[in-house]
């Protein structure tokens, strides 16, 4: 929970009254488009744009019209793009795709506080055996874009970090340095820190696959804010969107939406109980892939974070220990299967068993999910936010929290729907296809006996009052398993 004197660095009133800063909940417009086939093109980033700004009314602003609770895009790192631009500002030659890493950063507007920063973060990819290509100064135009006073006061000054991988490092292995560097330098330039400003540090993303633009932003402000992002050279064959309505909460630039692997329209009311539970398996938790490196990703969630930043916060750190990106949105949003009679057993046994791993994160949600790979969608169990999709038989796929946010010629309108409470969409780029819910759910379900783990390893209450419970009542470990 944010201290008054965090509140109050970050430009935010203390707790008073029923006002709590770490309440942070938010109702919003979510959506994303893509090419089935994962060919990347401008047009995905100027359609998304269309998108967002149709979604305006579904974003907050201030008593300035021209100050918004926050936007952003999400899209797949721009290589052609991105060469040029390291061929240009360092004179020298990018890495193939997937061997490097591009991020923007929020920093420190005073010069010696954001070297400071910057120090500290070369220091640490160094120390984690990764090289640094350089700093770019990433180019914004606020007065082209309007952007209002109370958000220019609260502006960060931004650049773009580009990271290679270290020689004879997979790609996977890669990620998870990123993820490395990315928590220490949190941890260590914005929680632990001395310095005035050091609460302006926020890491949009980090990644060998996608890279945010975002900030405290109208949607109509966003591609005129990053000049990026209206150069024809920037191509993606995925946009993710989102209008942030703060609803209960105070605007800020870190909290503008697509977080790193997500965008959430709702709220999340299980929030404090969902951070106690992460904190809590800290003490416990194990990686094989970390290793000893473990501690280093402590806290799993972050302070000063949404309801939807700590969702995201524990889905990055799920999917960065292996999981799948969309077992993992399984296991956080899990359908109602407790009194689910058409279920099947196994997909039943599946959530059954999970739910020992991961509670719910319940509320009401429409999220849309990406890694690169996959980009998907998955809805609450009570379904009390709306989800809508396209198809084309051009093979786009369009989805947002309404109907209407890209004018689509009725012939070539391949498939349309809704998503249904508690039900998942993927789009599988690798594949070139849609997979649907029921075939992606019993995918998982079928892929490990969970019915047998259950019958052998579940002990219900009844077996601790007679001589059948396995475990016994040792004095040793009876505190431990209590």
């Amino acid at each position: 929970m944010a201290t008054n004197n965090d509140s109050a660095r970050r430009g935010l009133p203390p707790a008073h009254g029923l006002y709590d800063p770490a309440n942070e909940k938010e109702s919003c417009g979510v959506g994303f488009v893509a090419d089935m086939k994962g060919r990347p093109s401008h047009s995905i980033v100027v359609e998304a744009d269309h998108a967002l700004r149709m979604m305006d009314h579904r974003g907050g602003c201030g008593c300035e019209t021209n100050t918004g609770d926050g936007c952003g895009i999400l899209t797949a790192l721009p290589h052609t793009f991105f060469t040029e631009i390291v061929r240009a500002e360092f004179d020298a030659t990018l890495p193939a795709a997937g061997r490097y890493a591009a991020g923007n950063v929020f920093l420190p507007m005073d010069a010696a506080e954001r070297e400071h920063c910057k120090t500290a973060i070369n220091q640490i990819i160094a120390a984690q055996g990764q090289r640094l290509i350089g700093w770019r100064v990433l180019p914004v135009e606020p007065t082209k874009a309007d952007v209002g006073p109370a958000a220019l006061t609260a502006m960060p000054f931004i650049e773009q970090l580009f990271v290679a991988a270290a020689e004879g490092i997979d790609n996977e292995a890669f990620e998870r340095q990123l993820y490395i560097i990315r928590k220490l330098a949190t941890r260590t330039l914005r929680y632990e820190s001395n310095h005035e400003q050091a609460d302006w540090f926020y890491i949009c993303t980090l990644s060998s696959q996608v890279i945010v633009y975002k900030g405290m932003l109208t949607p109509s402000q966003l591609m005129p804010f990053y000049p990026d992002l209206a150069d024809a050279r920037f191509e993606s064959h995925l946009a993710m969107i989102h209008s942030r309505f703060s609803t209960n909460t105070f605007p800020s630039w870190d909290r503008a939406q697509p977080n790193r692997f997500m965008s959430h329209n709702g709220e999340i009311n299980t929030r404090q109980g969902n951070i106690n539970w992460m904190h809590a398996r800290e003490g416990v938790v194990q990686s094989k892939l970390f290793g000893t490196e473990l501690d280093k990703l402590f806290p799993i969630v972050e302070a000063d974070c949404s309801d939807s930043g700590n969702f995201d916060n524990v889905l990055e750190f799920m999917l960065m220990n292996g999981r799948t990106l969309q077992e993992s949105i399984m296991l956080m949003i899990p359908e109602a299967w407790q009194n689910d009679d058409e279920m099947s057993a196994e997909k039943r046994a599946f959530y059954e068993y999970n739910s020992t791993i991961m509670e719910p994160w319940d509320g009401p949600a429409s999220i849309a999910f990406t890694d690169g790979r996959y980009i998907g969608a998955v809805l609450d169990r009570n379904g009390l936010r709306p989800s809508r999709y396209y198809i084309t038989h051009d093979d786009k796929v369009i989805m947002a929290s309404e109907v209407g946010v890209l004018p689509v010629d009725p012939a070539n309108v391949k498939a349309k729907g809704r998503l249904r409470p508690g039900k998942m969409f993927l789009l599988d780029f690798e594949q070139g296809r849609l997979i649907r819910d029921e075939e992606l759910k019993s995918a998982f379900a079928e892929s490990r006996p969970f019915g047998d783990w259950l019958q052998q390893q579940k002990i219900e209450f009844a077996h601790l009052h007679t001589d059948q419970e396995p475990h016994g009542f040792e004095p040793s470990t009876l505190l431990a398993r209590m």
